[in-house]
This record gives structure tokens, C-alpha cells and sequence, in this order.
């Protein structure tokens, strides 16, 4: 049979959706061509699915009921899209020679008049986040269509879908440049990466957790409590809490940081280790001042070797550190001189491994910018291990009880070692949150992730995404060994 494939395509304009369809029905393998829109919208050759959620269950369902073909070739961006050469015909012949669950490609992007490539990333295990990047196109199996009976979603149907293709079989990228899509959205990749937690975005978010839940259930990784107990008062150190500030050539932020810290008040003592990773800007001679104060422990490592991750590991090694390790970015500031104290009284209240809690979004005057605070109120107590897994970040500030992070040690890299720990410890431990904005995060230009091009950025969500493939598979591990150790 020639007729292998349904077309889905979202409306993008009358004349480029008639333009695509008219390229699609020259193609032999192509049987139906369903064009989805909000309304009936007249295009030749195709039919019209009318929706107005068409990343719903429903929706997904819908596109199962009418699929007759063995593959669905799925492109529900409504902005205009080109196929490549002999595109269609990459796909088919790669799931027919996979036996995939889905296929997806690299694609060129066309950004303010230019056309330029854009390479996605693989899909792994841990390639949980909602926000992963498909590209333009997904082709499925029709059966993965047909089996799909996820319950009702209005915005999480499509990322339900994608999970349950992961539990059928592979995905699996083509790294060619297959299709050509108009992008819309140019804002640098700063300005994007917290509108997850917007307050538009709660509703959505809720339903994309439900649906990773589930997903976890039925691949027999769920975590719930209890956890293992922490004992705060096992060791002794020489300080009850200390601040940690990595930092390398931040001559503008770095009085601002350290000054913050040292205006705690406690009722305990503290200090501050402020690991200075080679600064060549005049950041050096301003710690070494500072360190004249006994509050301030100025480490220059003799590794130099070392990213964020690595630094941190030289604050909580050395003899100086206290019993709680507690984060500040050299370029944030604590919201108030109560800040240490909150931190330290959670550890206490909720004889828990981490605490992290939430922080005002500012600029370079600390004014507010949008979105505001961001408190991460999606954690719960049950159920913050698994969603971890979904979301890309866990919040600040971030605060350790030193000998388990000790235990762990961060990931020498200077991206998502936090986050890494954070799941680590979630897995075994009780994460305490505090709800309240203890912290400032100021935006500017020399923020490292203000302006990724799209490499760096596909790096970072590869580790991060490797990080949770590892992860999982812990957890996988840890529930079976329980599970045998109760039979």
C-alpha cells in the first residue's frame, strides 16, 4: 500500500495552509489531510477538524478516531511551515526501519527575515520536562494514537501523548534539517525561561504534573514518603550556618552579595566563604579586604579546573563550614537581614536535608520585573520528589545540611550542579520550603544564561536532561530493591 501516512496540520492562513496542502497531495504516501483550526476554514483537498484546544486529550483522541493511515505526520504550531526535500519520505522510511514510537528532526527556523538551523536534542529517559523540543513535526505510529486513553487534559493532552509514546517505543530524532518554520517568538532565551511559573501558566502547569505523575506510576518510579530521617545534631562544626558565594569577575555585583550576607541577624553564629574561581577584574582585592573580617573566609582553590559545582565543593570541605551550607549567587542579594534565620529555623522545623525557598525576580536596581516572585508553589510534600523530575529548576535560595551534601558533592559544572543535588536529596530526604520571597535573583546582561544561541542552550538541556535519565533510573533501582526487600 502506497497510501501510509494522515496528514494533521494547524491552520497558519489560507494561503500557506492551501500552499502546503497542495505540496502534500503530489506526495503518493500521503492517504488524509486534516487541516486543525479553531473554526471551518475552507482548503482544498483536506478536511477541517475544528478545535479550540487542540493539545487536549479529546482532541489527541480525535486525531486517533480519524487516522486510517499507519503513520500520523502531526504539526500543530499554527505558524507557517515548509517541508524539505523528500522530507516525508525520510520519516516514513525511518520508522519503518526503527519500528519507532515516534520521529522527529532538526528543522530550520525563519527569525526576523533570516533563515537559520536549529538542531534539537535527543530524547532520553529523563527527557521529562513539558517544554522539550520536538521541532515543528512529530511522526507517530498510528497505534500510538489508537492506545492513547489518558484522562482529560485541556492543555497537557499533547505532552500525555508524548509520554505514553515513550512507554510504546523509542523516539528518535533525524538530525537533518527536515522543515522550515516562521518563528514568532524572538525573545533571548532569558526572557523565556520562567514563563512556566507565571501566574497565567498555574493552571497548566497543575495538568502537565498530573499527567508526568501518571507517567511515573506506570513505569513503577513513583517515590512517596517516608523518607529517611535526618539527625541535625550528629556533628559538631564550627558555625551553625554558612553562606556560600562562588564568584569570578563580578567587581559590580559583589559588594552588594557579600555585604548582604554579612548583614544577617542571628541568633547564631555564622560566617561567610566566598570561593573566588581566578577573578582578573578587581574582584580578588575587593575579598581581600572583606576577609579582614572574621566573618568572611576568602578561598582562592588551587584547582583551576573548577566551574560552580566545584567551588561550592571547596566551601563545604573546608574546616571553616558549618553545619548548614546556604547559596547566594554573587550577583543576588537576600531580601532582608532575617533571611539565615528563616533558613536555619525550616531545618529545625521540618528535620529536613535541603530547604529552598522563593525569590523576587529584579533588575540590574532592584526594581521587580515580571514574573515577580517565584515560589515554586507547585511542591508539595507528596508528590515535589516527582514533579522535580518535570520542571527544570527547584528554586531559591537553596540551603544544605553540610554532611549530606558532603555525601553527594556537587557536579563540577557550572549549570543545573544544584539541581542535581536537589534531586539526589529528594530521593532519600525531606525538602523543607519556605513559601515567602527570602531572596532577590537580579536580571542584567552578564547574567550566564541571559543570551544562550541555541548550542549552549541545547547543552544545557542535554545535561539536564541526563541528569534526570540518571536520576531516574535510581529511583527505579531503589523502588524495586524495596519492593524485594518486603517480600
Amino acid at each position: 500500500m502506497n497510501q501510509k501516512t494522515d496528514i494533521f496540520l494547524a491552520f497558519s492562513g489560507t494561503a500557506e495552509t492551501q500552499k502546503l496542502v497542495s505540496e502534500f497531495r503530489a506526495i503518493k504516501e500521503v492517504k488524509q489531510i486534516f487541516i486543525v483550526a479553531p473554526e471551518a476554514v475552507q482548503i482544498q483537498d483536506a478536511e477541517t477538524l475544528v478545535s479550540s484546544t487542540p493539545l487536549s486529550t479529546s482532541f489527541i483522541k480525535q486525531m486517533a478516531q480519524k487516522s486510517k493511515a499507519e503513520f500520523a505526520f502531526v504539526a500543530l504550531q499554527n505558524t507557517p511551515l515548509e517541508i524539505g526535500q523528500f522530507s516525508l519520505e525520510r520519516l516514513t522510511g525511518a520508522a519503518k526501519n526503527t519500528g519507532a514510537a515516534m520521529i522527529y528532526s532538526d528543522y530550520m527556523e525563519i527569525k526576523n527575515g533570516e533563515r537559520i538551523n536549529h538542531p534539537v536534542i535527543d530524547y532520553q529517559e529523563g527527557s521529562l520536562r513539558d517544554d522539550f523540543n520536538f521541532g515543528p513535526v512529530q511522526f507517530y505510529r498510528s497505534d500510538v494514537l489508537k492506545s492513547f486513553a489518558e484522562d482529560e487534559f485541556s492543555m497537557a493532552g499533547y505532552y500525555a501523548l508524548r509520554l505514553h509514546a515513550s512507554r510504546l517505543g523509542e523516539l528518535i530524532r533525524i538530525p537533518e534539517f527536515l522543515f522550515t518554520m516562521v518563528e514568532t517568538d524572538t525573545r533571548k532565551s532569558g526572557e523565556k525561561q520562567f514563563d512556566y511559573v507565571s501566574n497565567l501558566a498555574r493552571e497548566k502547569q497543575v495538568e502537565m504534573e498530573k499527567a508526568c505523575t501518571s507517567h511515573l506510576k506506570k513505569i513503577g518510579a513513583f517515590l512517596h514518603p517516608p523518607y529517611k530521617e535526618i539527625n541535625l545534631s550528629e556533628e559538631e562544626f564550627p558555625v551553625e550556618a554558612t553562606v556560600v558565594i562562588p564568584v569570578r569577575n563580578r567587581i559590580k555585583t559583589i559588594k552588594d552579595a557579600v555585604n548582604s550576607a554579612l548583614n544577617q541577624k542571628t541568633n547564631f553564629k555564622f560566617n561567610l566563604i566566598v570561593v573566588d574561581n581566578y577573578s582578573s577584574d578587581g574582584t580578588t582585592e575587593i575579598l581581600a579586604e572583606y576577609a579582614k573580617e572574621k566573618k568572611l573566609i576568602h578561598i582562592v582553590p588551587k584547582r583551576k579546573d573548577l566551574g560552580i559545582g566545584g567551588c561550592w565543593n571547596e566551601a563545604i570541605f573546608d574546616k571553616n563550614c558549618g553545619k548548614f551550607a546556604v547559596q547566594l549567587d554573587s550577583d543576588d542579594l537576600y531580601s532582608s537581614e532575617n533571611t539565615l534565620q528563616k533558613i536555619v529555623e525550616q531545618f529545625y522545623e521540618e528535620k529536613c536535608a535541603m530547604v529552598i525557598g522563593s525569590y523576587q525576580m529584579t533588575n540590574f536596581a532592584l526594581e521587580e520585573i515580571p514574573p515577580g516572585i517565584i515560589d515554586h508553589k507547585e511542591w508539595t510534600p507528596d508528590n515535589g520528589p516527582n514533579n522535580a523530575l518535570r520542571i527544570n529548576g527547584l528554586g531559591a535560595p537553596r540551603a544544605f545540611y553540610t554532611p549530606v551534601l558532603r555525601e553527594l558533592k556537587m557536579p563540577n559544572v557550572s549549570y543545573g550542579e544544584d539541581y542535581a543535588v536537589g534531586l539526589a536529596i529528594s530521593r532519600e530526604y525531606k525538602i523543607g520550603r519556605i513559601y515567602e520571597p527570602l531572596y532577590l535573583c537580579r536580571r542584567w546582561e552578564d547574567n550566564t544564561d541571559a543570551s544562550l544561541d541555541i548550542n549552549k542552550l541545547n547543552a544545557h538541556n542535554l545535561y539536564k536532561d541526563r541528569i534526570r535519565t540518571i536520576e531516574l533510573k535510581a529511583r527505579l533501582r531503589q523502588l524495586v530493591s524495596r519492593s524485594n526487600s518486603k517480600q
